[in-house]
């Protein structure tokens, strides 16, 4: 497991550029609500931490992580300077997740082969409840500050 023994919110404020004039959209599945809203908070609470105006800071719902593709795709099309993806899949007794997880990877990463901004992919794949909990503000950290970190640093590319 990567993140065993690594919290993954931890990094250096000091190499995080300033987000003053960004604006950035994050796009939240509304499935497993209770991990992608914690997401959502921890992506928000940084981006504000490191100075993006809140105003500038645009929530897309949208019903699943498969639609996550097409909310980030019309993000890019209203110019976001970055696009956060939030989606939460969990293991069930089918191969439904295989299918959404596969199919949500390839469609993000087609958008930032071929859009107008970056897309940052903040969206959990695990086997159970607990390891999306532990991955959303337990004791792994919080994996939406990750991705609000990684959103501010690709704006300089």
């Amino acid at each position: 497991m990567a993140s065993a023994n690594k919290n993954i919110s931890s990094y250096d404020d000091l190499n995080i550029p300033d987000g003053n004039d960004l604006r950035i959209a994050i796009v939240v599945a509304q499935w497993n609500q209770a991990i992608t809203n914690k997401l959502y908070i921890g992506a928000r609470e940084t981006l504000l931490k490191h100075n993006v105006v809140a105003e500038n800071i645009v929530k897309f719902n949208v019903p699943g992580s498969f639609e996550l593709i097409y909310g980030a795709s019309k993000a890019q099309a209203q110019n976001f300077d970055v696009v956060i993806a939030i989606g939460c899949i969990i293991q069930g007794e089918t191969r439904h997740f295989e299918f959404i997880s596969n199919a949500v990877t390839q469609g993000i990463k087609d958008l930032n082969l071929n859009g107008k901004s970056p897309v940052i992919f903040c969206v959990l794949t695990d086997d159970n409840i607990r390891q999306s909990q532990s991955r959303s503000g337990g004791k792994f950290g919080n994996k939406g500050v990750e991705a609000a970190i990684a959103a501010l640093k690709m704006i300089l590319l």
